[in-house]
């Protein structure tokens, strides 16, 4: 480890942080974690050891990031958002980890504060997830998910601003960035 910081209350037994990455009270990494450069773990996260943060990534609060959970660079989850790794969980039944599903969220995804994600799915790209979401099924690049199950209601600018397709068009320009988006490449 170089240069991150690390609170003293934290528990951290990676060796594979970045520079610049934050980790504050009660949080706990575990051996074999890798987390990026200039990331923010706040405090009472958990990040067991099969997870991979990329650099810029924000884990708010009170999340649990189990075996199996990666996320790209510049990601964001809300506190406590909740992560599995198991369809079919059962407590009597020990899996391995190579018997355990994986979850991806792809770069700039958001996920908003206590939404849900059911393992073996994928966030896409710059994907937002509304706060108290239950996401089942993986998420399309752009697309903003609400609800319970959540579904699409729209789409998300990288900017974080919503995209408005006006009038049955094909294209959307994003009206702080500029950022011009074809839904045909969305869906």
């Amino acid at each position: 480890m170089v240069n991150p910081f690390i609170h003293s209350h934290a528990l951290v037994e990676s060796d594979t942080i970045g520079d610049g990455t934050r980790i504050w009270a009660f949080a706990h990494v575990m051996k074999g974690a890798v987390i990026g450069q200039n990331c923010n773990i706040g405090d009472h996260v958990f990040i067991e050891s099969g997870v991979r943060l990329g650099n810029n990534v924000t884990v708010k609060n009170g999340v649990a990031l189990w075996d199996g959970v990666t996320a790209e660079d510049d990601v964001f989850i809300g506190p406590n958002a909740v992560f599995t790794n198991d369809i079919n969980p059962r407590a009597a039944i020990k899996k391995t980890s190579a018997e355990l599903v994986s979850t991806e969220l792809k770069r700039g995804a958001t996920v908003g504060a206590n939404a849900t994600m059911l393992c073996g799915i994928t966030i896409g790209s710059y994907g937002f997830i509304g706060a108290g979401s239950v996401i089942i099924r993986s998420v399309p690049d752009y697309a903003l998910m609400v609800g319970n199950p959540a579904r699409r209601i729209g789409w998300m600018c990288k900017c974080a601003e919503p995209l408005k397709f006006a009038n049955g068009a094909q294209t959307a320009d994003c009206l702080k960035c500029g950022t011009r988006l074809d839904l045909a490449t969305l869906v």
